[in-house]
């Protein structure tokens, strides 16, 4: 299938601001390169349990079953949302992809291969970026809310995690601990060089 658009995903650890920059690049670039933004879990039915059932602290299932939903979601995304977006010539910014199935059910103790394995009908995005901001920066940005991934140990284990895939390069890495402006301005400057490299 020729692939007419481009695909970047975000990747954080969560309160790293991920979203809001994801938010802010699809702004910027939705003139030049009809750039939109779309997040996992997806606003699909099966995103939506897992918004409902897996990140909920009272509800939260066994790590096999999320690692199974968060792949059958993402599946659902790629054909529905991600797919569609390229083929018409679009940059697509998802807001997570398969790296957060790896961090996260990595960091709960699943073997990353057969994380690997269940996702291997995504595609791969075009450029990965992971916003780096440290562990005890991001738990202290989410003790107002009631997270699972609040705990500093999970979130130093999703970071090695992350940083893994950095070292090997499927992830290129942005420092998350500068102004909002300045990590914008960096990630713009990072998607412009990798676009007009591509176009």
């Amino acid at each position: 299938m020729h692939r007419k658009g481009s695909f970047v995903c975000i990747e954080g650890l969560d309160g790293c601001g991920k979203t809001t920059q994801a938010k802010l690049l699809a702004g910027r670039l939705e003139e030049t390169y009809r750039a939109f933004y779309t997040a996992e879990p997806s606003d699909g039915k099966i995103g939506s349990f897992i918004r409902q059932y897996c990140l909920n602290a009272q509800r939260r299932l066994s790590s096999i079953v999320e690692a199974l939903l968060f792949a059958a979601d993402r599946f659902e995304h790629v054909e529905n949302v991600v797919l569609p977006g390229i083929n018409e010539g679009r940059l697509v910014i998802s807001d997570r992809y398969v790296y957060s199935s790896l961090a996260y059910q990595g960091a709960a103790g699943l073997d990353l291969s057969w994380i690997e394995k269940i996702n291997e009908h995504a595609i791969r995005p075009d450029l990965a970026v992971f916003i780096d901001v440290s562990p005890e920066a991001v738990v202290e940005r989410l003790k107002h809310r009631r997270s699972v991934m609040e705990n500093l140990e999970t979130q130093r284990t999703v970071r090695q995690v992350y940083l893994s895939f950095v070292k090997e390069g499927g992830l290129v890495m942005i420092d998350g601990n500068a102004s909002k402006q300045k990590v914008a301005d960096d990630i713009s400057r990072l998607v412009l060089e990798f676009l007009e490299k591509t176009c």
